[in-house]
């Protein structure tokens, strides 16, 4: 049997949800932190990394995530200039997050595809 929330608890709920949707919508920020996550990149390995991308875009969300503090931007004093992004220690917590969208992903796959 299912306990019903308070408004107060469905409330608080929502705010939550709307929160992490918030910093993580859109078609590329997750793919992007799984990228950094395996290992640190340069913007042209992240390009090919994260498939059909525009530089633009991967800019924007590469720039949005920092602010986030779910992306470190490193830059390297080398000529030229070398920026190193990488995922940060605070994306760590995303982990269970991704492995339970990735099972639901997989099982709502199997489920409209039949594979």
């Amino acid at each position: 049997m299912k306990t019903k929330l308070t408004k107060a608890e469905c409330s608080s709920n929502l705010k939550n949800v709307i929160d992490a949707l918030y910093v993580l919508n859109g078609k590329w920020k997750l793919p992007i932190v799984l990228s950094l996550v395996n290992s640190p990149k340069r913007f042209n390995e992240l390009m090919k990394d994260v498939e059909g991308i525009s530089p633009k875009i991967l800019a924007q969300e590469l720039k949005h995530l920092e602010q986030n503090e779910l992306v470190e931007r490193k830059v390297f004093a080398t000529t030229p200039v070398s920026i190193v992004y990488e995922a940060s220690e605070y994306s760590e917590t995303l982990k269970d997050v991704l492995r339970t969208l990735s099972d639901w992903g997989a099982g709502h796959r199997k489920k409209i595809l039949g594979r």
